[in-house]
């Protein structure tokens, strides 16, 4: 038998979370123990926790998890002498690294991580036709960010999979018998396994800052962008307030959305703001409500327009950061009796 068939099972995928945090934790180490040149440090790791278990809720987006990893401007380290020689020929030769204008920052981000979707009552076996259906998506991620002070591009390239092989229905089993929660009995009805691919862009702007003598300040992120995959496709728009003190020069909150990470800076190394949030989506395509692409599976009809509402504080100190988000999403498809909520927590380490 393919092992790669084979959905995993919850002893490999907690291995493989303790592997990559170890190889994460020998790398910071390394750098700590270096001396730093710059004020800003190169690398960036994140861990994105999103539940509605945070609302009292067990449905519809119920769980999310994301590991990230956000590398230095691609430019500098290339002449920083940290890369590989063999490796310097091929940096060197994409077209954006050698791009004249100096505000330019050129970035790459690597993610693996797993989205959890099941109907509100999970404890019948029995399929239920005018509820959203039971999917995973398990994904790796590769972005690429060019930023200048006030504006950020992102392309985004997700590839995954969509039905037991996600390992979705054996993570939420193991989560809930040891917290001793309602089972859930119907997961034999999620969709059927489908590779997943997803292209995204997204282009945000940073408008100016207003701010105090004593740096209280007050600004704004917007954003626009689109997606086209099998997993789903979709153009979205939205915008950021924020106020606080010592306000970074990023471009706002993370998410677990495509296209949703942004990069913290570390100029001003301690501060925290609240902000406000809206998102709206036209959605064409959302495999997690239309169902498999090709194979026959439970479907629901979707909503065409979709709206996140969110509003939250985010604390940093030195080489470290923590985002609350409470998010309202607007109903998704037609027979869903209310809007649904869920907590969203970020935790940033850079070294």
């Amino acid at each position: 038998m393919n092992p790669f068939s084979r959905p995993f099972s919850p002893r490999q995928l907690r291995a493989t979370v303790l592997i990559i945090l170890y190889l994460t934790w020998q790398t910071a180490g390394c750098a700590l123990a270096e001396e730093q040149q710059s004020t800003e440090p190169p690398w960036t790791f994140s861990i994105y926790f999103e539940n509605d278990l945070f609302t009292g809720t067990d449905r519809n987006y119920t769980n999310g998890i994301k590991l990230a990893l956000i590398s230095p401007d691609l430019k500098k380290f290339a002449d920083s002498g940290k890369l590989p020689d063999w490796s310097l020929k091929y940096v060197k030769k994409l077209p954006f690294i050698n791009k004249p204008d100096p505000e330019l920052t050129h970035k790459v981000e690597f993610s693996i991580g797993q989205n959890m979707y099941t109907p509100a009552d999970i404890s019948s076996a029995e399929l239920i036709p005018d509820d959203r259906p039971y999917a995973g998506w398990s994904y790796f991620g590769a972005g690429f960010h060019t930023k200048s002070q006030r504006m950020m591009d992102t392309i985004e390239l997700q590839f995954g999979m969509v039905g037991p092989d996600s390992g979705a229905d054996e993570t939420q089993k193991l989560v809930h018998e040891l917290r001793r929660l309602q089972r859930p009995n119907g997961w034999e009805h999620q969709l059927k396994n489908e590779p997943g691919f997803a292209a995204i862009y997204e282009r945000k702007w940073r408008l100016p800052a207003i701010t105090s003598p004593d740096r209280w300040g007050f600004d704004a992120v917007a954003h626009l962008g689109c997606a086209l995959g099998n997993v789903y496709t979709y153009a979205n728009t939205g915008l950021e307030a924020r106020f606080g003190y010592h306000l970074p020069d990023d471009f706002g909150v993370t998410l677990i959305r495509p296209a949703g990470n942004t990069r913290f800076s570390t100029n001003d190394q301690r501060g925290g703001y609240i902000f406000a949030a809206i998102n709206g989506r036209a959605v064409a395509r959302d495999i997690f409500l239309d169902g498999n692409t090709l194979a026959d599976s439970h479907h629901v009809t979707k909503e065409p327009l979709v709206t996140d509402i969110a509003g939250g504080v985010a604390l940093y100190f030195q080489r470290f950061k923590i985002t609350w988000t409470q998010l309202l999403r607007t109903k998704e498809f037609k027979a869903q009796p209310d809007n649904h909520s869920f907590g969203s927590i970020t935790f940033s380490f850079f070294f």
